[in-house]
């Protein structure tokens, strides 16, 4: 990834022509950040631009399905208030949204074990069934063995790791599992520790939802071990009360894919590449640990 950054002498400009109310607040760098470059905006908002090819319609995504589902979620989260224009100090849209205190969970683990009825609160709010023009996502929400092809590849990133046999099994195992037969729900599509927000330990927030899109609730589920401290798989699964053995599998093996983007993504922060972040190797090594022990 071409990692693009942006000045705020930018921000401010774009503020000023377009939204000349909010122009004089106090305007903070924010660390992090994938396919948007944030700032925080005085005490209650953000501003983020597109920084990636994909971004543009990522943010596009959010700023059309957020607001809808927005209030009926029980965790905060960046629900757009102004909309930015492609203009000629910026050719693509950007976005004001509510700021979300907390720290991002890569920095700030969650560790509290009730944080898991918190989590399947939120994820049994979301699970609705989503309409007929919801958004598609390529690589969210739909049957593990379109992915058959990119994962046997991404094995290589733990060949030396002496569960990677086990790891293996628990996605052929998921695979195998029958497939989602019910109406497509809304997913978060992108529940890692960096777009959670923690506070004292406990989950405080949820952010970045431009990978929003309809299909199996198992990518969202796989959360339980992504985000959720060793051993309360079980009890967010008891509290969402919606999920069979099958789900539950698909689940697991979603897991295992998104451990092993974690643990290759950190890897290359590690090594200074481009796009890398650090504290996502042992975030990824940590959901592997997880699912493999709930085996």
């Amino acid at each position: 990834m071409k990692e693009l950054r942006f000045e705020q002498d930018l921000v401010r400009a774009l503020l000023r022509d377009q939204h000349p109310d909010l122009a004089d607040l106090e305007l903070r760098d924010v660390d992090g950040g994938w396919d948007n470059q944030q700032w925080r905006l005085g005490d209650e908002l953000a501003v983020r631009l597109p920084r990636t090819e994909r971004a543009p319609a990522l943010l596009h995504t959010e700023q059309t399905w957020l607001p809808v589902l927005a209030n009926r979620l029980p965790l905060p989260t960046p629900v757009p208030v102004r909309i930015g224009r492609p203009s000629s100090l910026f050719e693509h849209t950007w976005t004001i949204a509510r700021w979300v205190p907390g720290d991002p969970a890569d920095r700030a683990p969650i560790t509290r074990i009730d944080a898991a009825e918190i989590l399947a609160e939120f994820l049994r709010a979301l699970h609705d069934q989503a309409p007929a023009d919801a958004p598609a996502n390529p690589t969210r929400g739909m049957p593990l063995a379109e992915m058959q092809k990119g994962v046997d590849g991404g094995f290589d990133v733990i060949a030396d790791h002496p569960s990677v046999g086990r790891a293996r099994e628990v996605w052929e195992e998921a695979v195998a599992a029958p497939v989602w037969h019910g109406a497509p729900l809304w997913l978060h599509g992108d529940l890692h520790p960096a777009n959670v927000v923690v506070r004292d330990g406990m989950l405080a927030g949820v952010i970045d939802f431009g990978d929003m899109c309809a299909g199996d609730p198992a990518t969202d589920l796989s959360a339980a071990w992504i985000l959720l401290p060793a051993g309360t798989a079980s009890r967010f699964f008891d509290a969402y009360a919606l999920a069979d053995d099958a789900t539950i599998t698909r689940a697991r093996g979603w897991a295992v894919l998104r451990a092993l983007g974690l643990i290759w993504i950190g890897r290359n922060g590690r090594r200074g590449l481009p796009g890398g972040k650090p504290t996502w190797e042992p975030a990824g090594y940590a959901t592997l640990e997880r699912v493999l022990v709930a085996g």
